[in-house]
């Protein structure tokens, strides 16, 4: 029997970043220094993703498998699995994974932790001993949340973890018919969002503030869905009557594409997207995989 593999999931540090754009990091301190900003908070958060990067490295036991893969290098890796995913950075790259896996644990690191902590890194690094043996033996407390898929009549298909945009590029106006628990509009809108209970206190959130504030937005554990359609505009040949609601179970939200160069992406990542074309089907339901994330 193989010996269990952890593969942890990181991705540049701003110091990295600075480094690569400028050459060397006395440039880049000048870069910094003529916009009136310091690199010592720069290198205060290198310092600590560092030190946790080490500290998980150090608490995966000596004869177990490991590997290490950067967000740029995600769509190229291979998850096996029985892999236990350990990203050690901000929420926003357990969202980058999670598109990438099926089924495996996901520990989430915080490399500052504190009172700012996020949603799915809760855990300081020195947790990582204790929860990464606790992941591999199946004995970890996990929550399944709930992804949102994108499917296409000609079979393409996407899941995020957050939420789903459909419409233009630019956010400008897309035109769709829209069909939604057996009632159909024809609409010109900026996009139509559909999120996820994780992706519920994101931008989703914000749109529901304005938009639905009476709708129930899920749990991320939730079989639900919210779906917006943003901004939609009423004319002689489009409505603006279906503005938002739940996708409760296998529910599907349906658009049926009126207008060219429409793309499908998640948890605004627009560079990998979905292209769809005038006459093509769109249907966006509750992914059937979830993302388990180790809670204790």
């Amino acid at each position: 029997m193989a010996a269990p593999r952890v593969v942890v999931v990181r991705r540049a540090t701003e110091r990295d970043e600075l480094v690569a754009a400028h050459g060397t990091i006395g440039q880049a301190g000048f870069f910094l220094r003529t916009r009136g900003q310091s690199l010592e908070a720069v290198e205060q958060r290198h310092a600590a993703t560092t030190a946790a990067l080490d500290a998980v490295a150090a608490a995966v036991p000596a004869d177990w498998r490991r590997a290490s893969v950067e967000r740029a290098e995600l769509a190229r890796f291979v998850f096996e699995p029985a892999d236990v995913v350990v990203v050690v950075g901000q929420d926003g790259l357990v969202a980058n994974v999670a598109k990438y896996l099926d089924g495996q644990p996901v520990l989430g690191i915080d490399p500052l932790p504190g009172a700012n902590a996020g949603v799915l890194v809760p855990h300081a690094p020195a947790d990582a001993a204790r929860l990464i043996r606790a992941a591999a033996a199946g004995s970890a407390e996990v929550d399944e949340r709930a992804m949102v898929e994108v499917r296409v009549d000609d079979g393409q298909s996407l899941v995020a973890l957050n939420e789903v945009f459909v419409g233009q590029v630019g956010h400008q106006s897309a035109r769709y018919a829209l069909e939604v628990g057996g009632e159909r509009e024809r609409q010109s809108s900026s996009g139509v969002i559909v999120s996820s209970g994780t992706g519920a206190s994101g931008w989703c959130r914000s749109i529901a503030r304005i938009q639905a504030p009476a709708l129930a937005l899920p749990a991320p554990t939730e079989w639900a869905l919210a779906w917006f359609a943003r901004e939609p505009w009423p004319s002689p040949s489009t409505g603006a009557d279906l503005v938002a609601g739940r996708l409760e179970g296998d529910a599907a939200l349906a658009l049926r594409v009126e207008s060219d160069a429409l793309v499908a992406f998640g948890d605004g990542i627009e560079a990998d997207r979905l292209v769809l074309s005038w006459g093509q089907r769109v249907e966006l339901r509750v992914a059937s995989r979830t993302l388990r994330t180790v809670r204790s």
